[in-house]
Order: structure tokens, then sequence, then C-alpha cells
């Protein structure tokens, strides 16, 4: 069993006037087994939690820790917290020209396992995985994202969590741009992946309909940077009747 704990996280990005503060002081705790969901509103803070646990140079932590059993997850690099367990899956995952599909996920795995797989089995292990998603084998010698639709981006990205198989999937905004044919795909990938037994789950998202197919353990409302309330499935429908306009007034 793991866990991944957020403490008193501040978090701030450079303007031209300065540092602008985004995130004030979020306490959140995800252990394995643990099917999170963090809603909110545009502009609250929700990408920014994302970004920060998983060490985007662009974010500057003022104050707080993250720790995975106990390790600093601050004071690690971007790859070492990939291999301790962290995954995560971007709101708008980019293009890579140049590089195939194949060869993006073999060395992916490489890296965090120290040692390439073995030819004969991988390519089997990758036709399976993109098989789950619908995906066409081919797209394994497209460059990576490159004229992807939104719909085939989040695909890919569920084929290297499949792959990649990591501890903790932090999954933001997965649900963007998607019709309700790969939604449906997308969700039973991190189903499948959950119901490993053994690995947490944070999704971000501000759309309920994502979770009528994942069903969350905990739902917690993301406001003004912090967390504003806390609760279970049953939060995110009172969220689907009520919006977010109480919260939002009361961070004022």
């Amino acid at each position: 069993m793991a866990t991944l704990e957020v403490k008193n996280l501040h978090v701030a990005v450079q303007t031209e006037d300065g540092q602008k503060p985004i995130l004030r002081g979020v306490d959140l705790t995800v252990r394995s087994g643990e099917t999170h969901a963090i809603m909110g509103p545009n502009g609250s803070g929700k990408s920014t939690l994302a970004y920060s646990i998983a060490g985007h140079p662009k974010y500057t932590i003022t104050d707080g820790t993250v720790t995975l059993n106990g390790a600093d997850v601050l004071g690690m690099t971007v790859d070492a917290r990939a291999r301790a367990g962290m995954f995560l899956a971007m709101q708008y995952p980019v293009e890579v020209p140049g590089v195939s599909v194949a060869n993006f996920l073999r060395t992916a795995k490489t890296a965090l396992d120290g040692e390439a797989p073995k030819l004969r089995t991988w390519a089997r292990e990758v036709t399976d995985a993109m098989s789950k998603v619908a995906m066409d084998p081919e797209f394994a010698q497209r460059n990576v994202n490159e004229g992807f639709s939104g719909g085939e981006k989040k695909r890919h990205e569920i084929v290297q969590l499949e792959l990649l198989n990591p501890k903790f999937a932090i999954l933001d905004e997965t649900d963007s741009g998607l019709d309700i044919d790969a939604l449906k795909i997308v969700a039973q990938g991190v189903n499948r992946f959950a119901g490993q037994g053994d690995r947490g789950v944070l999704l971000i998202t501000h759309y309920t309909r994502i979770l009528r197919y994942i069903q969350p353990d905990f739902v917690h409302v993301f406001v003004g940077g912090r967390i504003a309330e806390e609760g279970g499935a049953e939060l995110a429908e009172q969220l689907e009747a009520e919006g977010y306009d109480k919260y939002s007034k009361a961070a004022v």
C-alpha cells in the first residue's frame, strides 16, 4: 500500500507584476485503492495542483510538502517522480514530431524499469493495450500525438497508463474534448487501472459526466486555490444540481 500526501501546499506562478499565488494551502491524502475526484470551476487551481505534484517548472512551491510513502516528492526531479510511481495525464497532450508512439512507449518503459522490455513480448503488449482503447495498431508507427484527434490523444494516454502501470495516476481533465464513445472507452481504461486494488487515482474535472462511468470514493470541491468541501460520490450529484456558485461566493 502507498500513500500520496499533500500538506498545506502553496504554489505561485511568475507574472510581469511578480509572483501570483494560485494554491493557498491544499491538504489532500490519496491512498492505494482510492479514487479521488477534484471538481471545481475553471481557474480554481485544479490543474496547478496536478502540475505542481508532477514537477512542472512553471510553478513555484512557496510552502507545504508533497510526500509519497514519506519520501519528499518536491525534492525529486521530474523523472525521479515518474520512477517513484507517479503518472500525469495532461489536459492538452503535446505533440512530439519525429518520435513514433512505439519508440516513445518503449523508451518510457525502459526509463522506468531500468532495462528495455523484451521485443518479442513488448510488441504484443502494445498491440493489446491499443486494442483495449479501440486504437488501430498502426498508430504505433505515427509520431506522438501528431495529427491525432482529441479523443485519440486521450486514448493514447490510457495506453501509456496501461503499459507503464504507475502507483498513482493524476488525470487532468481526461474527459476534455471527448465525445460519448471516447469518454466511455477512456473511463473503462481508468477503471481497469483503479480496479487493480493497489493503485490510486486523482481525477481532475469540472464536469460530472465522467463520474457517471468512474465512481469516486471521495469528491473534493476546489475553489480559489483551496479545497472548499469534501464528501463522497453524492457530492458530485449535488454539484450537478447546484453548481459551484455558493462556493465561489464564499471564497471571495
